[in-house]
């Protein structure tokens, strides 16, 4: 197992790694709302968030030596599923064409009370 690690990401919270690669599978963490440089959460509600995560899930798949067009399934974890309307318009426009599997819930708490959490699983062949 590979250990994945860049400073153009949140630096993991806990004992973790940003991303984790196996053979040519990439497993990244769950990325939430922080920015990199500060480590202070984004200010807005949850279509700034989303922004946020999809820039940091990009530069710890980039890190990897891949990019959204290799992500297979995704996890999107919501604070209340109210949210998923305006969540699905931004990943929709991050993704484009490409529909990686996903699934969608609503989890009773979140990491330092964001309101989204994406996680994802990519393949580099």
């Amino acid at each position: 197992m590979d250990i994945v690690s860049t400073s153009d990401a949140p630096a993991a919270i806990g004992p973790y790694s940003q991303a984790t690669i196996v053979g040519d599978l990439v497993f990244t963490a769950g990325q939430i709302a922080l920015d990199p440089a500060s480590m202070q959460l984004v200010e807005g509600g949850v279509v700034e968030q989303t922004e946020r995560v999809f820039a940091n899930l990009k530069a710890v798949l980039a890190a990897a030596g891949c990019d959204l067009t290799n992500v297979v399934k995704t996890t999107v974890y919501l604070a209340d599923m109210a949210d998923f309307p305006a969540m699905n318009e931004i990943y929709a426009r991050h993704f484009g064409d490409h529909k990686p599997a996903r699934a969608t819930v609503q989890a009773a708490g979140l990491p330092m009370s964001v309101r989204v959490e994406i996680d994802a699983i990519a393949s580099k062949s």
